[in-house]
């Protein structure tokens, strides 16, 4: 029903600034809640910021507040993660998530997702 496509990823040396993109396609209409999410292999997947589709409303986890900034275009039907002051431990594939509820940081939540882009911060 929905598909999304993440872009932006890249290398980017510690203090600098990052922005991923994220489009949908489908029944985006439907759509609640658009959300970041990051993993590193290995680990579990991890919560970064989510934002309400129609009302605005948006959520950050700990670990990134005051340095990464969710957006929208809703023509476009795209959502934005600006990322600044990157550090090392902000290394991770970065994923869009989408639902059509109002959903938090829970990853089980989200029902469609896109393939994922490599974000990697060097010290």
């Amino acid at each position: 029903q929905v598909q999304l496509v993440e872009s932006g990823g890249g290398l980017v040396q510690a203090g600098g600034s990052l922005r991923l993109s994220c489009a949908a396609s489908g029944r985006t209409f439907s759509i609640a809640t658009m959300a970041w999410f990051r993993q590193v292999p290995g680990q579990e997947r991890e919560f970064v910021a989510a934002s309400s589709w129609r009302y605005g409303p948006t959520y950050y986890a700990d670990s990134v507040k005051g340095r990464f900034t969710i957006s929208r275009d809703n023509a476009k039907n795209t959502v934005y993660l600006q990322m600044n002051s990157l550090k090392p431990e902000d290394t991770a594939v970065y994923y869009c998530a989408a639902d059509q509820y109002y959903r938090g940081p829970r990853a089980d939540e989200y029902d469609y997702w896109g393939q994922g882009t490599q974000v990697t911060v060097s010290s």
